[in-house]
């Protein structure tokens, strides 16, 4: 399995990108968990697990009969998502890579799901991840891949000069060999690992003025923009007017009674063959 390179995740680790992130699994994790069908008693594998929150709603769904690791290479995270499963046996984190799952021998081919979530976008080699994942759940285990197509992104009304600003977001990937449309590739990952693919849909990530998720989500794709300023300016992607102009935007854009966001998370699974 070839590595072509370490990730690069554009949005950096920083205080504020943590809470943003603790913010997203928030708003999405019930929808996630919903569209994985976990059943009790189940073992899964969250690659790639950051602050452990979609790893303890698995464990949640699994239950103690169940069990769950979470693989994460960030220590601050890995810190961070302990706490959030004090008091629950069956959920595990370990340090580890997405190349270098960290399992021991008796348990590889042993996990009923194994999933990754917001991974492969900041991957320079996607399918190698996914052929990990592949050789990690047993003969009729599932592989889950859910990512973003930053393509799918819509604001109605259009707020001035965001659109610019979050297409300049979309061309930094390509500075780091990353895939801001991987999304829409997750059934050919699948396939071309190995896997049966089985099932694809939306998992919906937006919301409209006077829904109680609309402002989170604007402050969301705020925090976004705003962990990758210094690259995007680094590579001269966007003037610093013309970032402070899309915030601008966007603050009034959250004010409005007729605004609408219009985004879904990508979802795709497959099986392991017997």
């Amino acid at each position: 399995m070839e590595n072509r390179g370490p990730s690069v995740y554009v949005h950096g680790t920083h205080e504020a990108e943590q809470a943003r992130l603790a913010a997203l699994n928030d708003l999405l994790n019930r929808r996630t968990i919903d569209e994985m069908q976990i059943r009790p008693g189940q073992r899964c594998l969250d690659v790639g697990c950051g602050l452990g929150q979609l790893a303890v709603a698995m464990g949640e769904a699994t239950g103690p009969r169940g069990y769950v690791l979470g693989v994460e290479r960030s220590d601050d995270q890995l810190a961070k998502a302990r706490d959030a499963a004090l008091g629950m046996s069956h959920v595990e984190f370990r340090r580890g890579d997405a190349l270098h799952l960290p399992l021991r021998p008796e348990e590889r081919a042993g996990f009923d799901i194994a999933v990754t979530r917001f991974l492969l976008e900041h991957v320079p080699d996607p399918l190698a991840v996914v052929r990990h994942m592949l050789i990690s759940v047993k003969p009729g285990g599932r592989i889950i891949l859910a990512d973003d197509d930053h393509d799918v992104l819509r604001l109605h009304p259009q707020p001035p000069g965001v659109m610019n600003v979050w297409r300049a977001y979309i061309r930094l990937y390509d500075r780091f060999g990353n895939d801001p449309f991987v999304g829409r590739r997750l059934v050919q990952l699948l396939h071309q690992a190995g896997a049966k693919p089985k099932r694809n849909a939306w998992v919906w990530f937006g919301g409209c003025s006077n829904d109680e998720s609309f402002v989170p989500l604007v402050h969301n794709i705020m925090g976004i923009l705003h962990g990758c300023k210094d690259q995007l300016l680094l590579h001269e992607l966007i003037t610093a007017d013309e970032f402070a102009f899309a915030m601008e935007s966007l603050k009034r854009f959250a004010a409005r009674e007729d605004a609408a966001i219009w985004f879904a998370m990508s979802y795709a699974e497959g099986t392991r063959q017997e």
